[in-house]
């Protein structure tokens, strides 16, 4: 589109016809079929899979502003400040930053587009070289392409990094089961290894499960082909010589000095609790002792569970979320199949 790059987007920072959700799976009888997914006419990039405004296109006889509320579904969908509709000849904008909609004459530049991204999000330096820093492309997805990050997980790991580095101790996001969270931990991740902590090295973390599988997974599958050695799960022994440390907080702790007190409280910058609500937040826990300890390391809790009656601790340690995605919107979107309700009675006398 020249419009676009007459102003300055390169060729590469315009995505065109990007489809963002993968429409919702209808089951009938024994089949099932695809709704059609949303798809954007073109996002406009800051980096690679990081948007910040999407344009609708009309043809020329139609208004300029007929496809701006389609735009501006897209945007609050996509997190995004700026919704564009054009004809290909006017432009028609609405801002999120402002409330306001306006004729222009030309699309925002990418330094315009990038300055309104900032101020809506209240981004002020270090926060906003954070959330820029490109995601990891190392990971391959089963077909062999890059695993790029869906537009919900771009979300909440820019919302996860712009909290830490603007310096907020405690964040939580709460999204169902099946959707990434340790996709996103890892970008999260990767993006605070691209900066040096105060002390000039990269940050230390920890990533404390109560369960195996919740620490061999991520470690294997995700974490160690992107960090390599860098990457140890504590068993036995405080190392202190990497970078990113696996644990069960059952080896953590327990007897007459438990295995986290082994490492100086100031040692880690960033804990990261998968499934926080089993119980971790709770007085009395061993998990709350661990991250009591800890104390001076920044603290992201994720969990799967909505506030509820019984995992009101956990709601209350981290507070509220800085993103959630439901289950409802999962299925909706398509990420997630729906699911029935089949009740059996197993009761023998039945």
């Amino acid at each position: 589109m020249p419009a676009l790059t007459d102003i300055g987007w390169s060729r590469g920072q315009i995505v065109e016809q990007r489809a963002f959700t993968a429409g919702r799976i209808v089951p009938s009888d024994r089949r099932h079929h695809r709704l059609q997914g949303l798809r954007a006419d073109y996002l406009l990039e800051i980096e690679p899979d990081f948007p910040l405004a999407v344009v609708e296109a009309k043809r020329e006889f139609k208004l300029p502003g007929d496809g701006l509320q389609q735009a501006m579904r897209y945007a609050e969908i996509l997190g995004l400040p700026l919704a564009y509709s054009t004809n290909g000849v006017g432009i028609v904008e609405h801002s999120f930053v402002t409330g306001q909609q306006a004729t222009r004459d030309v699309f925002p530049s990418p330094d315009e587009a990038w300055t309104a991204y900032r101020a809506w999000r209240g981004l002020a330096e270090p926060a906003a070289e954070g959330v820029r820093t490109p995601f990891n492309r190392e990971l391959r997805n089963a077909e062999g392409g890059v695993k790029r990050p869906r537009y919900y997980q771009t979300i909440a790991i820019n919302r996860v990094v712009a909290g830490l580095l603007a310096g907020r101790r405690r964040l939580l996001i709460t999204m169902a089961t099946g959707t990434g969270k340790t996709f996103v931990a890892l970008q999260v991740v990767w993006k605070l290894a691209q900066r040096t902590s105060l002390s000039g090295r990269p940050p230390r973390i920890l990533y404390l499960a109560d369960r195996k599988v919740l620490i061999d997974q991520p470690l294997e599958r995700e974490f160690r082909p992107v960090f390599g050695d860098a990457v140890w799960r504590i068993r036995g022994k405080a190392r202190t010589g990497r970078q990113i440390y696996f644990a069960l907080y059952q080896s953590l702790a327990g007897g007459s000095k438990q295995m986290f007190e082994r490492y100086p409280r100031d040692f880690f910058d960033l804990i990261i609790v998968d499934e926080c609500h089993r119980g971790s937040a709770a007085d009395e826990s061993t998990w709350r002792e661990i991250l009591e300890y800890f104390a001076p390391a920044a603290q992201l809790g994720m969990t799967a569970t909505p506030l509820r009656r019984d995992n009101v601790d956990t709601y209350a340690y981290f507070g509220d979320p800085v993103y959630q995605y439901s289950l409802a919107q999962g299925i909706d979107d398509g990420f997630l199949a729906p699911y029935r309700v089949h009740r059996i009675a197993l009761s023998a006398d039945l």
